[in-house]
């Protein structure tokens, strides 16, 4: 039963994410997957490694985002950066929790989960893509080193355009610290992250912002409250 249930849910999550763009546009309607690990974290690596396979599949957006709480213990992770220490601890605020950890995964903005537990991590973006997520639509377009943003929203509500910039692989040989000794192959780094502008939804969204030349690019609109960020209304890759 296990094994058809692995099929059935791998099956879903590749089949998860509906197109919402025009010719020129890049895709859209993935599910979010954000997993926040660290390389002075031994219990880290598996967690990187499966984010490869997520970062390969149809309809999902995977990003690792390095945190720097992890820092002290030995090995300054290269990519860790306080913004996504900050951004991870907003979500757990959100969700009532007192703490953080490595690895963690963040399914669309709202499902927490352990970053090495595969099946749960595929259950979740099965779920999330068998979701109908019209309520906001989002197309994206590369213009001259820029990137074009244009959406549409059916209910007004306050949401936030994110620019996220990574780098699909990146290697490092760490030297000290837990992981010392060994070298990794990273998946889908965050390097920037920029907060573009709020959007209250009532009126159509255009943006432009510059995009860094080597780097891969993708728009989320997130939606906001009263303690933080929330759910991720849409997503696109900006190819």
């Amino acid at each position: 039963m296990r094994l058809w249930r692995w099929i059935a849910v791998t099956w879903m999550a590749l089949a998860g994410g509906v197109a919402l763009a025009g010719d020129d546009d890049a895709a859209a309607g993935l599910v979010v997957v954000e997993l926040f690990t660290s390389q002075g974290c031994s219990s880290c690596p598996p967690a990187d490694a499966f984010l490869h396979d997520l970062a390969g599949r149809d309809g999902v957006l995977a990003l690792s985002l390095h945190v720097d709480y992890w820092d002290y213990i030995g090995w300054k992770d290269v990519f860790g950066q306080e913004k996504f220490s900050k951004r991870q601890k907003s979500y757990a605020r959100v969700a009532g929790r007192r703490s953080v950890y490595t690895p963690q995964m963040v399914i669309q903005g709202q499902d927490h989960v352990v970053g090495n537990h595969p099946m749960d991590v595929s259950d979740l973006i099965a779920q999330h893509g068998a979701q109908d997520r019209e309520d906001v639509t989002l197309r994206v377009r590369r213009e001259d080193g820029e990137v074009v943003i244009r959406g549409a929203a059916r209910v007004a509500e306050p949401m936030l355009v994110q620019l996220v910039q990574y780098s699909p692989r990146e290697e490092v040989k760490i030297k000290k610290g837990e992981n010392a000794g060994n070298r990794y192959v990273y998946a889908n780094v965050a390097r920037h992250w920029t907060r573009l502008g709020e959007w209250d939804g009532k009126s159509d969204l255009e943006m432009r912002a510059p995009l860094e030349q080597g780097l891969k690019a993708a728009v989320i609109v997130q939606r906001m409250d009263d303690h933080g960020i929330g759910p991720i209304a849409a997503a696109a890759r900006v190819d």
